[in-house]
């Protein structure tokens, strides 16, 4: 994995007592999968980022790849 891969998954957080633990966007209340709900629905990265302004381009650049990875099966281990 490259250093932006590593970046980009920093993104994406795992909090117990947020959302029941669901993956996450920066530790907020903003799921990997509403972001991926977004898009499938149509909407591009700037509508997204328009009505979201608490996102940023690279969160959703790094839900579609924690996406990628939970589909081909690969481990994803979380540095404290």
């Amino acid at each position: 994995m490259n250093d932006i891969q590593k970046a980009l998954l920093s993104r994406i957080t795992f909090i117990p007592d947020l959302l029941s633990g669901k993956p996450t966007i920066r530790g907020m209340r903003f799921p990997v999968s509403d972001i991926l709900e977004l898009l499938s629905s149509g909407l591009s990265d700037a509508e997204i980022l328009e009505q979201h302004p608490i996102l940023e381009k690279e969160d959703i650049k790094a839900a579609l790849f924690y996406a990628s990875l939970k589909i081909k099966n690969t481990v994803v281990i979380h540095a404290a």
